[in-house]
């Protein structure tokens, strides 16, 4: 078994016992003090993120991926906000789920209480060792983080500035971990570190996602891949689907809840797709369509049925005409991946259809799959988007990092 991992757990299950009863105010000041670390060490982040850019750019990894990994002022500051807001929250723990008296007297109800030691296993994005261990922590929780190899200077650079200010302010030594060694043999060992983690989350493309499952032997929650789709039904308004479905193509492609198909109703497939088509690709989009598509926007390229399935993460949208909303939603439930999905409408039926009929984390009506996001939702930040359907689904904030304790009251009850 890895040493530093053995290390990291015992430490985590210390300071887990620890964070289970520490007082809210502790974790606030804790998170406070934090985020201000985080802002006054903006240049030190930012010196180790260009180490990391440069070997990105080195290895040529492509723009959408590099822009995941970058840092800028402004992102170390949203970072910074989005602790704020956590410590703002109400603190799920110790909250009491009601109580029910039963025919013996004895009093018995639920209560939140932490999850215990968190283990992240994500790829790229540095804000999500910030993110993820103020969630973990607010809700009670030790975190252990392991991120990827792309982003390693960046994340011990967050993770060293989040130990050090948080263990000033209360945090117990160990809240805290970040796994240094960006082995996949590490990774795999902390997808099997039974009895020190109680549950992994993994944080990435479907390939990550695909060998946590595959590889954990601790309970594992799923945050899916993103393959989002727009539907545009025949009754739409036009100029509110092409605003949709442009920002949610290309306002920051390489995100999760960025829309990878354009659903068109034929009803309505020659009067809007050559407007929508020709701005996406004036906004540097690729387009791959459908047979009617292409005779409708000639420029697009032809889709192949792995196009349907594929979750791009880039400048790349599939496009493909459909045969009113029960053809839309079929598609949707054959190569969706239960994550976002959108109907652009003005048809109220065909809109309480949608949300009934599509089965997926998060469906919208006449809005962005942008949105799929714990700041959006009023969470703060998320530790991930869930796209199964066991204990958390969607949006991923604070009470979705806790589980619930029976407490029973009697007065001397036998059985």
């Amino acid at each position: 078994m890895n040493n530093e991992l053995i290390l990291k757990g015992e430490r985590a299950k210390k300071a887990a016992r620890a964070l289970a009863t520490l007082r809210s105010d502790v974790k606030n000041n804790a998170l406070f003090a934090i985020a201000d670390g985080l802002v006054a060490g903006t240049d030190y982040l930012l010196q180790n993120n260009q180490i990391d850019m440069k070997n990105a750019e080195e290895k040529g990894m492509p723009e959408a991926m590099r822009d995941r990994l970058l840092l800028t002022e402004k992102r170390v500051e949203d970072m910074a906000e989005g602790i704020r807001q956590v410590a703002a929250l109400p603190d799920p723990v110790g909250e009491v789920l009601g109580m029910t008296k039963r025919p013996n007297g004895l009093l018995i109800g639920k209560t939140r209480v932490p999850l215990g030691v968190i283990g992240i296993i994500f790829e790229s994005r540095p804000n999500v060792t910030a993110d993820a261990a103020a969630l973990c922590v607010k809700a009670g929780n030790a975190v252990i983080l392991r991120g990827g190899s792309e982003a390693i200077h960046s994340n011990l650079a967050i993770a060293e500035l989040m130990r050090r200010e948080g263990e000033k302010a209360g945090l117990p030594e160990g809240a805290i971990a970040l796994v240094e060694d960006t082995a996949r043999e590490t990774a795999v060992a902390l997808m099997r570190l039974n009895g020190y983690i109680d549950v992994l989350i993994p944080r990435g493309g479907a390939g990550l996602i695909n060998a946590v499952v595959k590889n954990a032997t601790v309970p594992v929650i799923e945050t899916g891949t993103g393959n989002c789709h727009i539907y545009v039904e025949q009754s739409a308004d036009l100029a509110m689907a092409k605003n949709i479905i442009i920002n949610a193509k290309t306002s920051r492609p390489s995100v999760c809840n960025a829309a990878e198909t354009l659903l068109a109703d034929r009803a309505i497939a020659e009067r809007f797709l050559p407007g929508a088509l020709s701005d996406l690709a004036k906004a540097g989009v690729e387009l791959r369509g459908c047979a009617e598509t292409a005779a409708i926007f000639p420029a697009v390229k032809a889709a192949t049925e792995e196009d349907w399935a594929t979750e791009y993460s880039d400048y790349i949208l599939a496009v493909k005409v459909t045969d009113g909303i029960d053809d839309a939603i079929a598609h949707i439930t054959q190569y969706g991946t239960k994550h976002s999905e959108a109907i652009v409408t003005t048809d109220y039926n065909k809109s309480r259809k949608f949300l009934a009929e599509v089965d997926a984390a998060a469906v919208y009506v006449n809005a962005s799959t942008r949105f799929t996001d714990g700041y959006e939702f009023g969470f703060g930040a998320e530790i991930g988007i869930s796209t199964q359907k066991m204990h958390a689904r969607g949006p991923m904030g604070l009470t979705e990092l806790t589980t619930i304790k029976y407490i029973i009251y009697g007065d001397g009850q036998i059985r």
